[in-house]
């Protein structure tokens, strides 16, 4: 799976587009660099039901943004990425989505 398509799987699993999860956990104290991974993953997985590897790629773009490791981009294989900065607004008006 792609990181984009965890993030995809979010919004549908949870009804919010990553950038609204991604500003809950700003609200929360969350992006703070103190504030250890598990912590952010009990908070996902209680309000919103997500496992933890959907929740390790939210954590990811709360620590770091959007911006992903350009190996992912363009490869073969299921873990392919279009891009190297993730869409957080809403598979629906995703300009990669096919």
């Amino acid at each position: 799976m792609s990181f984009q398509a965890y993030l995809d799987t979010i919004e549908d699993r949870t009804g919010l587009v990553p950038r609204a999860l991604v500003d809950l956990a700003r609200e929360k104290g969350y992006d703070d660099p103190s504030v250890k991974a598990g912590t952010i993953i009990a908070w996902l997985a209680e309000d919103y039901g997500l496992g933890r590897g959907h929740a390790m790629a939210l954590v990811h773009v709360i620590r770091k943004g959007p911006t992903i490791d350009a190996s992912h981009v363009g490869t073969s294989g299921s873990h392919r990425d279009a891009s190297a900065v993730l869409w957080l607004d809403g598979k629906a008006t995703n300009p990669h989505r096919g």
